[in-house]
């Protein structure tokens, strides 16, 4: 019999008394078994991040920038067998799955740069005054205490990556709990961890069960939370501890909107090809996956039958397929919840152009239109394959359309205008524009968050270092400048 997976508690491999199975959502097979830890070890976990802050902060650059260095080359060198646990733990299909483990080589590759770099200081005079003759103030960063960090299941291992490099990176202990549903991924980190110089202590990896997290989340030794998931979880974290630092990277319903600059047919033929491939890619378990297509009237007409038949073409099936595009969703009852929501707007009114079909934990690729505005689809993140389409007559009409929305974290705009760039950008309320393509596109170094119910703070690896860490100013007396 296998022995379950060992969890990682202050640097090194330990099992715990009870275990939990890990199952593909696309089969039911056994992907893994892994060891919980006890309240004991987690204790322990806590502690020796306390006991290693100083000695951690202090951490020569060079040593952290090898650490981190180190991981994303075993990553590459890893990347088929790790890519087929994402795939095999997620249901997510094997093109996106090496995706996402590239994408967690950039977060470490970025992070091991940022640690060269940062905190270089910030000298300014302060004889601008009369007061200030002599005087030089010196800024500095200095971390802020342990992080907790929680992550997600639709991206196991590249948003445990961004909690842990960056913590690495600004010299910050961190604790990650890593999602109960795909938590492999992110253990596959520790066993690259363990292979560096780190001290002891500055890192644990432990599948905490989630009953358990409110006593962590109030543990008032880890003054900082940088939580990935539901707007729901996210602001009741935040409720239960105000005084402490928390970033919230939440939910969204991304908008796509398409102008009528954007009109000829190549122009339609891309905007429709990225629109069906990024409502659909993850299985639409993205937060900014396309769930809302706004257009122009001018170029409606044409567009429409362009996303049909670009969703009809994705390809759907078993993730471990290189030839799939879409997999399952992550269990049978987020496909279930996904049926719910697309059947209450259908009776209501919604005309179903595409997909609509349940299988399992499967979901077929959806297309729909005359989506009533007081439909759940309409107002929540669906978190599914699913798209809406909504005809609109001009720019302010499209802008005011993305805007009707109690998310914000960021929206496609498809033009050529520059000025309409600019303006886009000073008008929609997210976190992010991204001119000439669909929401969906992220660099894992640009800060990535968002405005209303989409969270609080900034993710991307300099950015989270920021949070991280505070700002502590040294003035200097009697030079003479």
């Amino acid at each position: 019999m296998t022995s379950p997976t060992a969890f990682w508690l202050a640097g090194r491999q330990a099992t715990g008394e009870d275990t939990f199975d890990v199952t593909s959502p696309w089969d039911g097979r056994l992907v893994g078994t892994v060891s919980v830890p006890t309240e004991a070890q987690t204790e322990e976990a806590v502690a020796a991040s306390v006991a290693v802050q100083e000695a951690f902060a202090a951490t020569p650059a060079h040593v952290r920038a090898a650490a981190l260095d180190h991981v994303q080359r075993r990553l590459v060198e890893r990347t088929e067998e790790i890519a087929r646990l994402i795939s095999a733990e997620n249901g997510k299909p094997m093109k996106w799955a090496r995706g996402e483990l590239g994408r967690a080589v950039s977060v470490f590759r970025f992070a091991a740069e940022e640690a060269r770099r940062f905190n270089g200081g910030e000298a300014q005079r302060l004889d601008t005054d009369a007061g200030g003759a002599g005087r030089l103030a010196l800024t500095r960063r200095f971390p802020r205490g342990t992080v907790l960090g929680i992550a997600p299941f639709n991206f196991p291992l590249n948003l445990c990556a961004h909690k842990i490099a960056p913590a690495i990176a600004a010299g910050v202990p961190i604790i990650l709990k890593p999602a109960p549903a795909t938590p492999l991924s992110g253990l596959v980190l520790g066993e690259l961890l363990a292979e560096t110089d780190l001290p002891a202590g500055s890192w644990s990896i432990l599948p905490v069960p989630n009953d358990r997290m409110p006593a962590l989340v109030r543990d008032e030794r880890l003054p900082v939370i940088s939580f990935t998931g539901s707007e729901q979880v996210g602001y009741a974290i935040m409720d239960s501890v105000p005084r402490k630092h928390c970033t919230l990277e939440l939910g969204g319903n991304g908008a796509a909107v398409v102008l009528a600059d954007y009109a000829s047919e190549a122009d339609l033929d891309w905007a429709a090809q990225r629109i069906a491939t990024f409502s659909n890619y993850q299985g639409g378990q993205s937060c900014i996956s396309v769930q809302r297509v706004i257009a122009d009237a001018s170029v409606y007409d044409r567009l429409v039958p362009k996303i049909v038949a670009a969703v009809n073409a994705q390809v759907t099936g078993d993730p471990s397929d290189d030839a799939t595009e879409v997999g399952p969703l992550v269990s049978e009852a987020a496909a279930q919840r996904v049926e719910a929501w697309v059947d209450e707007a259908v009776g209501a009114g919604a005309k179903l152009l595409a997909g609509g079909k349940r299988d399992g934990a499967s979901y077929a690729p959806t297309v729909l239109e005359d989506v009533p505005a007081g439909a759940t689809l309409a107002c929540e993140e669906v978190f599914g394959p699913v798209l809406t389409l909504t005809k609109v007559d001009g720019e302010e009409a499209a802008f005011a359309a993305v805007n009707n929305s109690k998310y914000g974290l960021q929206a496609g705009v498809f033009t050529h205008d520059v000025q309409t760039a600019f303006r886009a950008h000073r008008a929609l309320e997210v976190g992010g524009v991204i001119v000439g393509d669909v929401p969906s596109y992220r660099a894992d170094q640009m800060p990535y968050g968002g405005a209303k119910q989409s969270g609080v703070g900034r993710e991307g690896v300099r950015f989270a270092m920021e949070d991280y860490t505070y700002e502590r100013v040294l003035v200097l007396t009697g030079l003479d400048l």
